[in-house]
């Protein structure tokens, strides 16, 4: 969560739900329990992908296969492969590095639709550093054909696209946090992969964020209303395929536009964004906010956003400054 006052505000307070990493173990066991082709497969993170009570209550549903994630992609595959919808959960930083070349040829070149399930993603890990830290993900699988990614913002998003994903006839790649989060939508807002979410509309300034940072987004835009300054937000929660027509309409409308994103700034949301601004040739003022090229700092996922200038207040005050 931010380490912010504005934490303190009715708004927030009053819309804390859980970890999205609950809500995925959750809304993946009750899809489960009616659909006995889905199996699970887990490499020593049972507890840390909140997967205890799935393996409880379906045993025959889930596989350990130890601290081994390119066996885990393996495995995922061949069950895939023979029929099954497979779940290959694990964290994000191993899942998409030691087992890079695995996602590549054994679940997009042989186009299994295996859910790959990153977990604590991003800085999630906090004091742990940067070998936990998952800032290369969206930027390493964005280059592989055949794979979507998505990177949910808040319990909604979290669980649509579980629901999404059993159905889903392609490899896709979901990135999780740990931390409780806001609950941004209402439960009546249409989800679907590829398509982003406009939380709110307003003139001049876009912010587009996704994961976890889309709630620094709207408690930003929170601040920025009480400066007579109504943001357009945006949760492109799909990286791949990437939503190009809402970025392109809103780019439009706005002087500028401000991308936040909890990994790093380069091959990722930011990229994409000044990738589509530019073949398009819109004018406006444009910045990327994520982690830079650089070691990162060592302290919690909250002290670490707010040092990269990504806490509401600085998205606020740098919106304010690029708006003049």
């Amino acid at each position: 969560m931010p380490s912010t006052s504005w934490m303190k505000n009715s708004f927030s307070m009053n819309n804390i739900g859980k970890p999205n990493l609950e809500i995925f173990a959750d809304t993946l066991l009750g899809q489960a329990k009616v659909n006995k082709n889905i199996l699970v497969v887990t490499s020593d993170s049972r507890g840390s992908g909140k997967l205890v009570n799935f393996g409880k209550e379906l045993p025959d549903q889930i596989i350990e296969v130890g601290i081994a994630e390119q066996n885990l992609v393996g495995i995922s595959a061949g069950l895939s492969a023979g029929g099954k919808k497979v779940f290959g959960v694990s964290p994000a930083s191993f899942l998409t590095a030691r087992s890079i070349e695995q996602i590549k040829n054994d679940i997009c070149y042989s186009n299994q639709p295996v859910v790959l399930v990153g977990i604590s993603a991003g800085i999630s890990y906090g004091q742990l550093g940067s070998t936990h830290h998952s800032i290369h993900d969206f930027a390493s699988l964005r280059t592989f054909n055949n794979i979507s990614i998505v990177a949910p913002a808040d319990n909604f998003e979290a669980s649509e696209v579980i629901k999404a994903s059993v159905g889903y006839d392609k490899p896709l790649y979901i990135r999780y946090g740990k931390k409780p989060m806001m609950n941004i939508h209402s439960p009546g807002t249409n989800f679907q992969i590829g398509k982003a979410i406009t939380v709110s509309e307003g003139e001049d300034i876009t912010l587009v964020s996704t994961g976890e940072t889309v709630q620094r987004a709207v408690l930003a835009g929170e601040i920025l209303k009480t400066k007579g300054i109504n943001p357009t937000i945006i949760s492109m929660h799909t990286i791949k395929p990437f939503d190009n027509d809402i970025l392109i309409k809103m780019a439009k409308k706005s002087k500028v536009l401000i991308s936040i994103e909890e990994h790093s700034i380069y091959g990722g949301l930011g990229e994409q964004c000044a990738n589509i601004i530019a073949q398009n040739k819109i004018n406006l003022d444009f910045k990327i906010l994520g982690i830079p090229d650089e070691y990162i700092v060592n302290g919690s996922q909250a002290d670490v956003l707010d040092h990269y200038n990504m806490s509401p207040e600085k998205i606020a005050a740098l919106s304010a400054q690029m708006l003049g």
